[in-house]
């Protein structure tokens, strides 16, 4: 037995933990944090309790194969409990870049795995009975900045739906951007039909209670240690304080926390965290509440260290990428609460009662990784920002690889591990990036 370890730390105080303690049945969304104390012997061990490690989870359960699914965390500590809860049908790549870079049949591809994703978040929702997530099929609206801005957005939905027959995509005019943001920050934008909003903490935690009334094991303030199989043997053994759990396969999604212990940490070389940090006001009063984001969708602006902003429980929830900062500093949220104003001038002098952030785990090529890592080891991570549709779905297929199938993955297939150039240069090289990026938005290029 391996001594015990100390890996766990407050979830933020986030508005998503505020919401979930004050939601109707909370008792039973909230995590028993129950370690696992004994020894287990199972087809499929699944590291990681997020989205990716529960969509899993229950392609397996699905398929009547037995798995066990262990966090060194209760579940939805991670990114899928703190990301600001949007369910989108992209990726941080465009169509029309994809094609220059692959073709057209791939980017037709990729076009179907993006929206294959918002109707698993759709099922999901549906078939564990999820109200209290709150999905909704809103739509995401892309505000541009600047002329040149606006110029590309429009030219990339023209794009998507003359070659890859998608009307999803519809561009809007300036007056009819600032009539429903309330904003006149924005010279125009483009409307993505095909998305919408969630709250990202309910929808894990619902996850994870309906699987467990199938009679899915979930470990939580679990570590896995060690993560070894021996010449000659057919499963793999993985090495927790509390038990040991034998597998034929192993998954592992634990993303851009894959460094909280020795035996995944080998992960964290795919990726290159990136810090997002998010504010949510007080409940916006009445007057502000009818004349801002009207149609309550998920909103993103087009500059290169990009915002984005949406309304939760009568509140302005505002959030970006913080590369100087790091997680549980304070380093960003005022910066935040600036472009906020900035965008917003009415909520000068609303209170911020929320102030959380969390990792992102951004990958060298900009897109999702699913694939092996060897002949027994099945890894699914990398979302780039758009995990809750992308992990959902990703999950699904790191069982289906772990099962031997071969599912349609396009560019999203891994050969193997394949680790970020330089890597322990990229927190300075991410520091880099971010300031070139802020001086490129602040002239306007």
């Amino acid at each position: 037995m391996l001594a015990p370890m100390t890996l766990h730390t407050p979830a933020p105080d986030s508005l998503w933990r505020a919401l979930l303690a004050a939601s109707p049945g909370a008792g039973a969304a909230v995590s028993t944090g129950v370690p696992l104390a004994r020894d287990l012997e199972v087809e499929v061990a699944v590291i990681g309790a997020g989205y990716s490690g529960l969509a899993a989870a229950y392609a397996l359960q699905k398929r009547g194969v037995e798995c066990v699914v262990l966090d060194a965390n209760p579940v939805g500590w991670g990114a899928s409990g703190r990301n600001g809860g949007v369910v989108s049908s992209k990726f941080r790549l465009s169509f029309p870049t994809i094609d220059k870079l692959h073709g057209l049949d791939t980017a037709k591809r990729m076009h179907r795995l993006a929206h294959e994703g918002v109707r698993v978040v759709e099922t999901l929702v549906d078939e564990f009975q999820l109200a209290r997530a709150r999905f909704e099929h809103t739509g995401s609206l892309r505000c541009a900045h600047t002329e040149a801005a606006f110029a590309a957005i429009r030219a990339e939905a023209d794009w998507v739906r003359t070659n890859l027959g998608d009307t999803s995509m519809t561009v809007q005019s300036r007056a009819a951007i600032e009539h429903e943001t309330g904003s006149k920050g924005f010279v125009g934008g483009v409307l993505s039909a095909d998305a919408g909003t969630i709250l990202p903490l309910e929808y894990v935690r619902g996850l994870a209670r309906g699987l467990t009334l199938r009679g899915v094991p979930i470990y939580e303030l679990t570590p896995v240690q060690q993560m070894q199989r021996a010449s000659g043997e057919t499963r793999v053994t993985l090495r927790t304080p509390g038990g040991t759990v034998r597998a034929k396969q192993v998954i592992v999604a634990t993303n851009a926390y894959s460094d909280l212990t020795a035996a995944t940490s080998a992960y964290q070389r795919e990726l290159v965290p990136f810090r997002s940090a998010m504010i949510a006001t007080e409940r916006l009063p009445a007057e502000l509440d009818a004349r801002l984001m009207i149609e309550r969708r998920s909103y993103t602006e087009t500059r290169r260290m990009m915002k984005w902003f949406r309304k939760v429980d009568g509140r302005m929830l505002f959030g970006g990428r913080d590369a100087f900062g790091k997680e549980g500093q304070t380093t960003g949220f005022d910066a935040l609460q600036r472009a906020m104003v900035a965008l917003f001038p009415d909520l000068a002098d609303v209170r911020v009662d929320y102030r959380w952030s969390g990792y992102v785990g951004m990958t060298f090529n900009s897109l999702p990784h699913v694939g092996r890592s060897d002949d027994a080891t099945t890894f699914c991570l990398g979302y780039n920002g758009a995990g809750v549709a992308m992990a959902s779905l990703l999950g699904q297929h790191a069982a289906a690889l772990a099962l031997g199938e071969t599912p349609e993955l396009s560019l999203l297939g891994a050969p193997g591990l394949r680790p970020v150039p330089f890597h322990s240069l990229r927190a300075p090289g991410v520091r880099l990036v971010a300031a070139w990026y802020q001086f490129l938005d602040a002239v306007g290029a």
